[in-house]
C-alpha cells in the first residue's frame, strides 16, 4: 500500500507539473471521458485484474500487470493531476472517483482469484462464506451507481440520435444538419442545431420544438439556426456545392463556439448554457460559481488560462464577491515588490469585474499630499498611482499598518 500511495502521488504530481508548464490546457474528449465513471470502467478494471492475477499466480505477471496499471489506474490519475493543475474541482473529483473504483475492483478481483486457486485455505468454511458475501456486496455497491451512470450516458446518446433523426426527417434529404448539441445539464433540456436547407423546406422553430418534446418525452428548448438556400436553374449541383462550402465554413466556427462555452463552463463550475457568447464582438462571459478554496486571484488565473486557449476571443469571468488579496510591505519600505504589485493588479481586475468604480486605499491622504508624507502615506500613494494608471479611482481609507487589503466599498473607503 505504501508503494501504491507513493506511486499514485508521484503520478499525479508529475502530470500536474506537465500540465502547468504546457500551453495546451483545454479539456479534451479523453479527459472528459474519465470524469464520468460507469459500468464499462468497472468491467475494464475487473478483466484487467483477473488477467493480471492469473498471470501472477502462473508466474508470468510482470507484463500483464503493467498493462493493467496502464489501462485502469494511470489514465484517471493523469486526469486528477490535470484537474489539480487547472484548479478544476469537478474534473479532479470525477477522475479520482474513477481511480478509486478501478483500484478497489482490482484489489477485490485479485482476492477472488487467490481464493479460487486455493490461497487462504486455512480459513474456516464460515470465514470463506463471509469473505465471499462481503466481496459480492462490495461489487454490487459499486456496480449500482456505475450502472446508473452508464444508463444516463446511454440515454443521452439515444436522445442525440433521436434529435438528429427528427431534424433530418423534418427538413428532408436535401438539408444538412451541420451542428447538433444537447445540454443535458440545463432545465429544460437545451437543443442547439444549425441546419442548411433549401428555402422551400424552411421549418417553424416552435413546430420542431414541439416534435422534439414528443420524441424525447421531456421539456425542450430549441435554439435553431436555419441557413436558407435560394432555388434556381440547375440549382441541385449549386446547392450541393453551397452546402459543402457552408458546412466547411460554418461548422468549425459553430463547433468552436460550442467548445468554447463548454470549456469556460468546465473552468467556472457552471452549466454551458450559462456562458454568454457574443459572436459579433467575439466575447465570452460567465459568472463563476463558488469553488472550494478559490480566491479572487484563482478566478483571475482561470480567466487568463481560458483566454490563452481561445485565440481571437475575449474571455471575461465574473468572480463571486470575496475578500481582495492582501498587500504587504517590508519594514520601513514604501515601494511595492512583485508580489504586492500582483495583489494590486488582481484587486483592480476584481473591481472592474464587479463594476466597482473606486477602491479604498488605507492611509491615502485627503487632497494633495504634503511635502513630507509619512511612511504610511507614501505606501498609499504608490498603490494609488498603480490603481489610477489602470482606470480605477483611488479614494482614502483609514490606515491599516503594513499588511492590508483594498476596500471595495466607496462609502466605507471614504469614512
Amino acid at each position: 500500500l505504501k508503494a501504491l500511495a507513493l506511486g499514485a502521488v508521484a503520478a499525479v504530481a508529475f502530470t500536474a507539473l506537465i500540465v502547468t508548464i504546457s500551453p495546451l490546457q483545454a479539456p479534451t474528449a479523453e479527459i472528459v471521458a474519465r470524469t464520468r465513471p460507469n459500468l464499462f470502467d468497472l468491467a475494464v478494471a475487473l478483466f484487467a485484474a483477473l488477467a493480471g492475477s492469473f498471470a501472477i499466480i502462473r508466474g508470468r505477471g510482470e507484463t500483464i500487470v503493467g498493462v493493467a496499471i496502464a489501462t485502469a489506474l494511470m489514465p484517471p490519475l493523469a486526469v486528477v493531476g490535470y484537474g489539480i493543475a487547472t484548479r478544476n474541482v469537478p474534473v479532479g473529483t470525477g477522475a479520482f472517483a474513477l481511480f478509486i473504483t478501478n483500484f478497489v475492483t482490482i484489489a477485490l478481483s485479485a482476492t477472488a482469484m487467490a481464493r479460487v486457486y486455493g490461497f487462504g485455505h486455512h480459513l474456516s468454511r464460515r470465514q470463506s462464506w463471509m469473505q465471499t458475501i462481503v466481496l459480492l456486496l462490495v461489487f454490487v455497491a459499486m456496480a449500482i451507481p456505475l450502472g446508473i451512470s452508464l444508463n444516463r450516458i446511454g440515454r443521452e446518446a439515444v436522445a442525440v440520435s433521436q434529435a438528429r433523426s427528427l431534424l433530418t426527417a423534418k427538413f428532408g434529404d436535401e438539408a444538412r444538419v451541420t451542428q447538433l448539441d444537447l445540454d443535458f445539464a440545463a432545465q429544460p433540456l437545451v437543443v442547439r442545431a444549425v441546419v442548411i436547407t433549401p428555402r422551400g423546406k424552411m421549418q417553424k422553430t416552435p413546430m420542431i420544438q414541439a416534435a422534439l418534446v414528443q420524441a424525447l418525452d421531456r421539456p425542450v428548448r430549441l435554439d435553431l439556426d436555419q441557413i436558407l438556400l435560394e432555388p434556381g436553374a440547375g440549382a441541385l449541383e449549386a446547392q450541393r456545392e453551397e452546402l459543402r462550402q457552408a458546412g466547411e465554413t460554418l461548422s468549425p466556427e459553430t463547433q468552436r463556439m460550442t467548445s468554447l462555452a463548454k470549456m469556460i463552463a468546465l473552468v467556472t463550475g457552471v452549466a454551458a448554457d450559462d456562458v454568454t457568447i457574443d459572436r459579433d464582438h467575439r466575447r465570452a462571459t460567465a459568472s463563476a460559481a463558488v469553488l472550494p478554496g478559490a480566491t479572487v486571484a484563482t478566478y483571475r488565473t482561470l480567466e487568463a488560462r481560458a483566454a490563452a486557449e481561445t485565440e481571437g476571443w475575449s474571455v471575461v469571468i465574473l468572480p463571486p464577491q470575496g475578500p481582495l488579496p492582501e498587500i504587504a510591505f517590508a519594514d520601513n519600505v514604501d515601494t511595492l515588490d512583485d508580489t504586492a504589485r500582483a495583489a494590486v493588479a488582481t484587486s483592480v481586475w476584481a473591481a472592474r469585474r464587479w463594476n466597482i468604480p473606486a477602491l479604498g486605499v488605507p492611509g491615502l491622504p485627503e487632497g494633495d499630499a504634503s511635502a513630507t508624507p509619512s511612511l504610511t502615506q507614501r505606501r498609499a500613494l504608490a498603490i494609488a498611482t498603480l490603481i489610477r494608471a489602470q482606470g480605477v479611482t483611488a479614494v482614502p481609507a483609514p490606515p491599516a499598518g503594513q499588511r492590508f487589503s483594498l476596500a471595495t466599498s466607496v462609502t466605507a473607503a471614504a469614512q
